[in-house]
């Protein structure tokens, strides 16, 4: 257990969440409502709608926008959203997967494969790059919740297979069947976390430089800028000298 995750670079959204706060908050809201509509409008009594307002109150989203989700759910005219899977790769090989929410299945599939074609990628097969990845519980906290220490403690205490602590906080990984439980442990000791949820985790990294950084970024802010788009998970690695680049 532990050792020096790079899960922020893998898990684009959330680097982009800070000045994309209205999207996030639209998003957040569309799986609130969605898990609200397929199960009960009671967190109590919906797991899934348990951890989304979780994560909204983790985003500091406002009380009055996670009741008007959950309210949406419930009217007769609210919409009907699918959930969809893409699979796909981007420069350099590197392996995509995006997970959507949508009211259009054949709007958002043109468009998800419009980007893959404008930034020299392709959409695949479901199951093509999946295989890949592991499918797992993902929780976060706060770094001045505990020190690195006590957080690794009480992770192995609750259940989980791996802890990460960086400066910008703690990130626990578990298996799928078990992140309620070890979810429900660390809250108690710690209060609710930023984040439960079910993630992609790459099992390796496929570290690129030169022009595929920037072709390869590209490609994931255009996705995640599409509407229908929930997460966006990637299984590459920039090296410091590279991000120091796009940043200059």
């Amino acid at each position: 257990m532990a050792g020096h995750s790079k899960f922020k670079n893998i898990m684009h959204r959330k680097g982009a969440q800070d000045k994309k706060r209205a999207k996030v908050f639209s998003r957040l809201a569309k799986e609130i409502t969605v898990a609200a509509k397929l199960g009960a409008p009671n967190p109590d009594q919906n797991p899934r709608l348990r951890l989304a307002i979780q994560e909204a109150r983790g985003q500091n989203m406002p009380k009055d926008n996670i009741e008007r989700a959950i309210k949406k759910s419930q009217g007769g005219d609210s919409e009907n959203y699918d959930e969809m899977r893409y699979e796909g790769f981007g420069p350099a090989g590197i392996g995509i997967i995006i997970e959507a929410l949508t009211d259009n299945k054949n709007r958002t599939a043109g468009e998800v494969r419009a980007c893959f074609t404008k930034y020299g990628g392709n959409l695949g097969e479901t199951g093509s790059v999946s295989f890949m990845f592991d499918r797992v519980g993902c929780i976060q906290f706060a770094s001045d919740v505990a020190d690195a220490d006590t957080m690794l403690e009480a992770a192995i205490d609750a259940g989980a297979d791996d802890c990460v602590t960086t400066e910008d906080g703690h990130e626990l990984f578990c298996a799928g069947e078990d992140l309620h439980d070890v979810n429900t442990s660390l809250s108690g000791k710690f209060g609710d976390a930023l984040s439960a949820k079910l993630v992609w985790k790459p099992q390796n990294l496929v570290e690129i430089s030169g022009d595929s950084v920037e072709t390869l970024m590209k490609l994931m802010d255009a996705l995640d800028d599409n509407d229908d788009v929930q997460n966006v998970y990637a299984n590459f690695d920039i090296p410091e000298e590279e991000m120091e680049k796009l940043t200059a």
